[in-house]
Parts: C-alpha cells; structure tokens; sequence
C-alpha cells in the first residue's frame, strides 16, 4: 500500500519505519529540511518538504494514489485539516492522531475512518502496568468491551502443563475467555494453539477475554507472583 504521513516528528517517523519494514511505501510531509533529510537518509522513505495541508505538497506527493493517510502532526488543528483534505481526494482509508478529546467529533465528521490519542493510550498502558504488573502487554478492542492479554506462563503458575483443553474446562477459568496464542519459547514464533497444545514453564500465551474477567483470570493463571523485592 501507498502511505502518506503528515509529520515528521517522533510519531510520525517512528510510524514510517515500521510500515517500511511491513513492506509498504511511505511517503513523508513536513516543513522541517532536517526531518525530510533524515527521513530519506536513514529511514528509507520519500520525504517532500512543505505543509502537509497544502494541496500543492499533497499533489506532489502523490495524495492521488494513496491508499492511506495518516494525520500525525502536533495540533488537532492541522491534523483535522489533513483529515478533510484526504477526504476531499478521496482516500480510502484516513487515521489521525489525537491530543485533545474536543477535536474527536470534528475529525470524525471530517472523515477520519480512525482516530488514535496519545494521551488515552499512554494513561491506558501506564495504568494496565501499575494495576496488571503481571501482563505483559495488553490491547483494547471496540471501546475497551474486549482485551487481549500477554502472559507469561512461570513455574508456579496453575496452568503449567495443562493443555488448554483442560484448562477451558476448569470452573475457575472465566467464560468468555480463550486462548488464542502460544509462544513456546521467546525465540520461537507465536503460533495458534488448540486444545492439545500444553503449556510449557516460561512460554506466553495472548489470551482474549472481557473486562470484567481481568482480576479472575490473572490470579487463575498467576496466583502466586513474585514481585522484585527492592529492600537490600
């Protein structure tokens, strides 16, 4: 796919060089030399110099055969006109970054098919991590109504050696949950386990399940973690 990103700076850069690395071709827009330099030197994409919201950049972009736009500029303000612009050129797919929840509705009505903020998703992982300090990572879907969790399976955990049929069966084990990944081994690649598939000591699973069912399927699956101890 064909990816324009308006805004050089940390996100938006960082954003390139991932989707490089995904094999797609990106192309940056940003008024700063440096950052258009860099981009191209170090990050490999192409990078035209002037205001992600001019219509003459956006043309020499190549906006026309966009598959994608993203909108990752400092202020709401520019990003929603981004937002339209891509709109009005009739990209398909349009995302924009968000830092003030004021500006959500407007880029929204602009025709952002989806809308990321940086605050909420830095105070949703941030409070994950001092409430869950047992997840690893953690993801929401469909406004938080779903989670899918990364865990590491330790040696006291309950469910090592079980397979994952015996653990569905388990009462304790929460409804609306399942197992969707397992990592044998951190070296080795996720794969997609059945009900056969045991639970090594020290592999990680991704587990899907419902908010609510958070606190009962760690302390199943945790019961007994062990916290750094930082008295010594």
């Amino acid at each position: 796919m064909y990816v324009i990103i308006g805004g050089a700076g940390l996100i938006g850069s960082t954003l390139a060089q991932r989707l490089v690395k995904l094999g797609h071709t990106v192309a940056i827009v940003d008024i700063n030399p440096i950052a258009c330099t860099y981009a191209r030197e170090q990050l490999g994409v192409m990078a035209f110099e002037g205001s992600a919201v001019s219509t003459e950049v956006l043309t020499e972009a190549g906006i026309h055969q966009a598959d994608i736009v993203c909108a990752a500029l400092r202020h709401d303000a520019l990003n929603l006109a981004i937002v339209s612009l891509a709109r009005h050129y009739r990209v398909p797919h349009i995302i924009s970054r968000l830092r003030h929840r004021d500006f959500e509705h407007p880029l929204r009505h602009a025709g952002a098919n989806r809308i990321i903020s940086t605050v909420d998703l830095a105070v949703s992982t941030m409070v994950n991590a001092a409430e869950y300090p047992q997840i690893e990572s953690m993801m929401h879907f469909e406004q938080g109504q779903i989670e899918v969790l990364k865990l590491t399976i330790s040696e006291n955990c309950s469910v090592v050696n079980h397979s994952i049929a015996e653990i569905a069966q388990d009462e304790r084990f929460p409804k609306s949950s399942l197992i969707i990944g397992y990592q044998p081994h951190t070296h080795m690649d996720l794969v997609v386990p059945n009900g056969t598939t045991v639970l090594e000591p020290n592999s990680k699973i991704l587990v899907v399940t419902k908010p609510d069912n958070l606190h009962a399927l760690i302390d199943f699956i945790q019961p007994f973690l062990e916290l750094p101890d930082f008295s010594t």
